[in-house]
């Protein structure tokens, strides 16, 4: 067995992957309870780093400016869509009125907003300290600080395409991207903790095909749950009652539920394999934890399909998803041999 004698690489790692999962879940409840918009510009919040708690301490015509700064930014934005060949959603953000529009000041959705924002800019924080240290190691573990180098240049890009979330007064699509580049920058965080992990002599079970094939489909699973999700949030401004709004969504959330039940099945047939092998609950390793994940994540969901959706739940459904994905991949990652720090 390899042992770990220097386990501050170990601790800043895994104090860094806690804080993306929390991060994550923040991000669910700002877009449950609707408060992405609570800050219209970026970094700053309604032009100061404190955001303001009436609106008495706004100009009375700030909808129109920051709507109009909002714009000027998306121009720039668009620019860069057709030089890459997207002009289509181009002319779209720069001519479609929704884009335009501008929420109303609200104190409590600016402050969760604010919170999470801070709460980034932490984020952003660690997975810098992260890659100073890998300087630490750089001649026993050169292959250590290119990867936590890729996290920080990720991350940054992260957060200017926050900015252009906000920007587009939360386009669908760009939420999308938001959430894709989040899991890559949570799978570089897992994979940094497992590259630092002492390892025991535990016997290790071989990937197989059924495994790669079942993170591929949570990972689509998670992203078809965003565009769920950018539905509830159209019928949210329709005068649609929220009874009806998963029906009115259609064919996307049909496969979206329809999909987790194949995802739970598998995961049912994966545990009893590996349980007929290992005849113990010990053995099944995280393994196990992954289906009670997958059974706690078709609960989650049931609940707001038969109850119109209540926003308390909503985060939680997300996290337990982001969650099942963290511990699919750290399953993966742990059946490469992992590099133990000396």
């Amino acid at each position: 067995m390899r042992t770990n004698t220097n386990t501050f690489y170990q601790r800043l790692s895994f104090i860094t992957l806690v804080a993306v999962y929390f991060l994550i879940l923040v991000g669910g409840v700002v877009r449950a309870t609707g408060s992405g918009m609570g800050c219209p510009d970026w970094p700053k919040c309604f032009g100061s780093w404190v955001p303001p708690t009436e609106v008495s301490q706004l100009p009375a015509d700030y909808q129109q400016q920051y709507s109009d700064l909002r714009h000027a930014k998306n121009i720039r934005f668009s620019r860069y869509l057709s030089f890459f060949g997207f002009d289509e959603l181009a002319e779209e953000i720069l001519h479609d009125p929704s884009v335009r529009e501008e929420a109303v000041f609200n104190a409590s959705k600016t402050w969760v907003e604010y919170v999470n924002r801070l709460i980034g800019a932490l984020v952003g924080f660690l997975i810098l300290a992260s890659f100073i240290a890998t300087f630490y190691y750089r001649k026993s573990l050169p292959g250590l600080w290119p990867v936590a180098l890729a996290n920080l240049v990720l991350v940054m890009f992260q957060g200017w395409i926050g900015s252009i979330v906000v920007s587009t007064n939360l386009t669908a699509w760009m939420i999308s991207v938001h959430m894709v580049l989040a899991l890559v920058i949570l799978l570089i965080c897992i994979y940094l903790y497992l590259k630092t992990k002492p390892r025991t002599d535990e016997k290790v079970q071989p990937i197989g095909f059924v495994q790669i094939a079942l993170l591929i489909a949570l990972f689509i699973q998670i992203i078809l749950g965003t565009q769920v999700r950018e539905g509830v949030d159209m019928m949210a401004r329709s005068m649609v009652e929220r009874a009806n709004w998963l029906e009115e969504i259609g064919l996307v959330f049909y496969i979206h539920r329809s999909f987790s039940w194949v995802i739970l099945a598998i995961q049912v047939v994966l545990t009893y394999r590996l349980w007929k092998q290992t005849a113990s609950l010990k053995g099944l390793g995280l393994t196990y934890w992954v289906l009670i994940a997958i059974v706690l994540e078709v609960v989650t969901g049931t609940i707001m399909a038969y109850t119109a959706i209540p926003a308390w739940i909503q985060p939680l459904h997300l996290f337990i998803g982001v969650l099942i994905f963290g511990l699919l991949s750290q399953g993966l990652m742990r059946k490469v041999q992992p590099i133990s720090v000396e």
